[in-house]
């Protein structure tokens, strides 16, 4: 069973994080993230856009990240969605 990718993305943040499976479940797409969580600082952007990487076969290249990024759930869902699908 493939997982969809906003689980994938939601287990990456709890990994990542250290967020429980109750906060990332409970993220839609609206669930604001950086500036939100304490957790998301500069340092865990690193390890999310690494992990994101190895974990959905992605490349990111430093023009592809910015402020609006990490905004939101849904924001990272779709950069991750718009990758994935080349």
């Amino acid at each position: 069973m493939t997982d969809s990718l906003p689980d994938k993305v939601r287990s990456i943040l709890s990994d990542i994080l250290g967020l429980s499976a109750e906060q990332v479940a409970a993220m839609d797409d609206d669930t604001e993230l950086f500036g939100a969580l304490p957790e998301l600082d500069s340092m865990a952007v690193a390890g999310l856009l690494t992990e994101m990487e190895d974990r959905l076969d992605i490349m990111i290249d430093d023009d592809d990240v910015d402020g609006d990024l990490f905004a939101t759930f849904g924001s990272l869902v779709a950069f991750a969605r718009a990758k994935v699908d080349g």
